[in-house]
């Protein structure tokens, strides 16, 4: 099928056939991540600013450029899916008896989603090139030790934004994006400009002041990082700035100016399930419940612990008294862990104290 044709023209090939795997976009860059870059992570390690993410410190020199995960890459193809939601998740904040996911949990485990593309894309990429023995390929989504938005930000996809997200001129805030490594040398694609000038809003708008300056987040201080990565119990400083967010947090990428430019995602897996979000129903999930609920969302990855205990958050947060027969509920129940019962404990006092 292959022919003899041109690094150009294959590169245009390589975008097109992107396409029909229902990719939003696709850039190709070097797989040499800036010195800047890393040093961005070797300082963010050195500070301790990952906290309990101890594997970012553990596959450092592995993660620190995608030559050191593999020797004999050439080229970076980094593709996005658009998850543009239909509404600014921030109004979900005032809806204080439930709890506000994050947008991307919202749809089915965007891992799954986009790795199963981007294997499904790779299986017809090899097609295109002549010497099909010889090319050699490796997929990755951001579970893997592999820094996806600075060779976004090399394709031209976009830019870090001074919250560290990636920001697009086409999509706003609003991309998963997935990479493939190829040991084949291809056309590259302009890299992105910064386009943040002196806008400040990611930075006034995180609630528990994360962004420590531009373009530098303390993840112990994340929202997102407490709700999801930390296992402990929260501590209680945060506790009243956490709202009812009980998986997430979006305020950072919702208030970005560029999302002007965003499109809702026409991924039906992406699409906000039916899931009923009152804090009254998910304080009263058991194991199994809680599994069959979120069997298909990234939410299943933290368990139940660490999302009851982000619900008995919430529900100190909602004013609403009717709430205190679930909490106690939990509390006598001894098969609960610490985190549940402390938590739950918080949120009594905070209810009982509440006009």
């Amino acid at each position: 099928m292959a022919e003899n044709i041109s690094l150009s023209d294959l590169s245009k090939q390589i975008k097109k056939l992107s396409y029909k795997f229902s990719f939003d976009v696709c850039k190709i860059t070097t797989p040499d991540i800036s010195k800047v870059s890393q040093e961005n992570l070797r300082k963010f390690v050195l500070n301790e600013y990952h906290g309990e993410m101890s594997w970012i410190k553990e596959t450092f020199e592995r993660r620190k450029s995608p030559k050191s995960l593999w020797s004999e890459a050439k080229s970076a193809i980094v593709l996005g899916l658009n998850y543009g939601p239909e509404s600014n998740p921030i109004e979900n904040q005032n809806k204080l008896n439930s709890g506000n996911i994050s947008v991307y949990a919202l749809g089915d485990d965007y891992h799954k989603v986009v790795k199963g593309k981007l294997k499904q894309f790779s299986s017809k990429l090899i097609t295109l090139f002549k010497e099909k023995k010889n090319i050699k390929i490796k997929v990755f989504v951001d579970t893997a030790p592999i820094m996806e938005k600075p060779l976004a930000h090399l394709s031209g996809i976009g830019w870090q934004g001074k919250h560290t997200n990636l920001v697009s001129k086409e999509f706003g805030s609003w991309l998963f994006l997935g990479v493939i490594l190829i040991n084949k040398t291809l056309v590259y694609d302009k890299s992105s400009i910064d386009n943040c000038g002196n806008c400040k809003m990611c930075i006034e708008a995180c609630p528990t002041k994360a962004i420590i300056k531009p373009y530098q987040l303390d993840a112990r201080k994340c929202i997102s990082y407490l709700t999801i990565e930390f296992k402990g119990k929260i501590p209680v400083n945060f506790r009243k700035k956490i709202g009812n967010r009980i998986y997430g947090c979006d305020d950072c990428l919702a208030v970005c100016p560029w999302n002007k430019f965003a499109k809702v995602s026409s991924q039906i897996r992406f699409k906000e399930k039916n899931y009923n979000l009152e804090l009254s129903n998910l304080l009263q999930l058991d194991e199994k419940n809680f599994k069959e609920t979120f069997s298909r969302s990234p939410i299943k990855r933290i368990g139940r612990d660490r999302f009851i205990r982000n619900c008995c958050i919430a529900a100190g947060n909602s004013k609403n008294k009717n709430l205190l027969n679930n909490l106690n509920r939990l509390i006598a129940d001894k098969t609960n862990v610490e985190i549940i019962r402390e938590a739950a404990e918080w949120a009594v006092k905070e209810l009982n104290n509440s006009p």
